[in-house]
């Protein structure tokens, strides 16, 4: 899963990168051109107005407001969404896997230790099915022989041993949430920055002169909230699965529990 996470975010800067280069010259003609119109020039004979070219779709209009949001720092603001991203699938993926037919996995065990008597074929199952439910299941049937409490004991201790597996990396996801708005706000902070420092030298206070500030500053305010706001669809996914699976793991145990009680009347009888 390292690797998927460290490729899934290496593919992403890259084509992040490719992404920032291919609008870079554009943006800047663009830029020159609007210098150009912005000179005083003569009088000349009114035209009629030009027909609007087309945008090019939603990817090109974000690829533009990439970079009037300032490239190099809206840069920062994609590495934190495609690492949460990460982050993210990793956690659906192992999810995913963790989940089985819990019903169908009772219903072996149970046959395998009240009708057959075979706590090996009871291990052997639970070895050989994936997921958390059945790593708790062979905890406590390794420890059966030792009493019923001591079985008991081990499953609780083993499913807040799972528990945690399941949550593992939330707390980069929590990271990479707040960093996303946070990084957002520092870019706001920046832009306005640039803008007093265009009034300083120009001595103007016209809207000309603090638009190009003010456009930067809200540009990555919208790209970093667009971006914890991603994250944050796809972490509540991850926690409603993790506490579905939590139900089934304490319903599991229960009835786990109680075959262990079957087998301990079935054996003073």
């Amino acid at each position: 899963m390292k690797k998927f996470i460290a490729l899934f975010a290496l593919a992403g800067v890259l084509s992040f990168g490719a992404f920032a280069q291919e609008e870079a010259a554009p943006a800047a003609e663009t830029q020159d051109s609007t210098i150009v119109a912005e000179a005083p020039a003569a009088p000349a004979v009114e035209e009629a107005p030009a027909e609007a070219e087309p945008t090019g779709g939603l990817y090109k209009a974000l690829k533009i407001k990439f970079i009037e949001g300032d490239a190099g720092f809206m840069s920062f603001v994609a590495l934190a969404l495609i690492l949460g991203l990460a982050f993210c699938i990793e956690r659906i993926i192992y999810l995913n896997l963790s989940s089985v037919d819990v019903k169908d996995l009772l219903a072996k065990v149970e046959k395998a230790l009240i009708e057959e008597k075979d706590v090996n074929k009871a291990m052997e199952i639970c070895k050989n099915t994936r997921g958390p439910v059945a790593s708790i299941f062979y905890q406590g049937i390794l420890r059966l022989d030792q009493g019923l409490d001591v079985a008991e004991k081990s499953i609780i201790s083993y499913g807040g041993v799972q528990t945690g597996l399941m949550e593992r990396n939330f707390p980069w996801i929590s990271l990479f949430i707040s960093l996303s708005p946070s990084l957002g706000f520092l870019g706001t902070v920046i832009g306005m920055i640039q803008a007093f420092d265009k009034i300083q030298q120009v001595g103007d206070i016209s809207p000309t002169v603090v638009a190009g500030g003010m456009k930067v500053a809200l540009i990555t305010t919208v790209f970093g909230l667009i971006s914890a706001m991603i994250l944050q669809v796809f972490f509540n996914y991850i926690m409603s699965k993790v506490d579905a699976i939590t139900g089934e793991m304490e319903d599991a145990s229960i009835s786990l529990l109680d075959i262990f009680a079957k087998m301990d009347l079935t054996q003073n009888k």
